[in-house]
């Protein structure tokens, strides 16, 4: 069963989104985000991201697609031509995968990550193909109107992967944390 990664930045009150767009502008944080998500050991195999529909659009068009990963949107509400050729389209996370696991027979297919949004992260979180959470602990409160769900009981924090920066960061006077979490 081909399993995958969460990755959310989240900060004090559990806050991920404002208005379509992140709370905080936080360059290493993003870099971090970007560096992990294309990381691979194999550079003949490919990573994915998978997000919502909201999440897909939050990102600015010049950017979006995400490059050097496969991208797939969940929705269903999108018909495949409100999407550019490359980006694929699924009604949900569990099609996504199956589809992916059926790609995955030839191999090229190193990590999965899910990027978002806040229905996305849920949903992942209680799948038994969620495998482990890396999560950005922004050190303080932001205004909000989407929240990262809780997570379950079921995941332990655990050693940061030799990439990850240990201890707390602090960028523009804003602390935080890189944590990895395990189920």
């Amino acid at each position: 069963m081909l399993k995958f990664n969460l990755i959310a930045a989240v900060c004090k009150n559990s806050g991920i989104g404002l208005n379509g767009d992140l709370p905080w502008c936080l360059k290493s944080e993003y870099e971090y985000f970007t560096l992990t998500t294309k990381r691979r050991r194999d550079t003949t195999k490919q990573n994915v991201v998978i997000m919502g529909r909201l999440t897909y659009f939050s990102i600015p068009v010049h950017e979006r697609p995400l490059e050097e990963r496969i991208n797939v949107v969940l929705s269903s509400t999108l018909l495949p031509m409100d999407l550019p050729k490359k980006v694929l389209l699924f009604p949900n996370l569990e099609i996504a995968m199956k589809h992916l696991e059926e790609y995955n027979i030839r191999k090229q297919i190193e990590t999965v990550w899910i990027v978002g949004g806040s229905g996305v992260y849920k949903e992942a979180m209680a799948s038994q193909r969620c495998h482990r959470l890396y999560i950005t602990q922004i050190k303080q409160e932001f205004k909000c109107d989407v929240f990262f769900p809780p997570i379950p009981n079921c995941f332990k924090e655990i050693d940061p992967d030799p990439e990850t920066p240990s201890g707390i960061q602090e960028e523009h006077g804003v602390q935080y944390e890189f944590k990895i979490l395990q189920k």
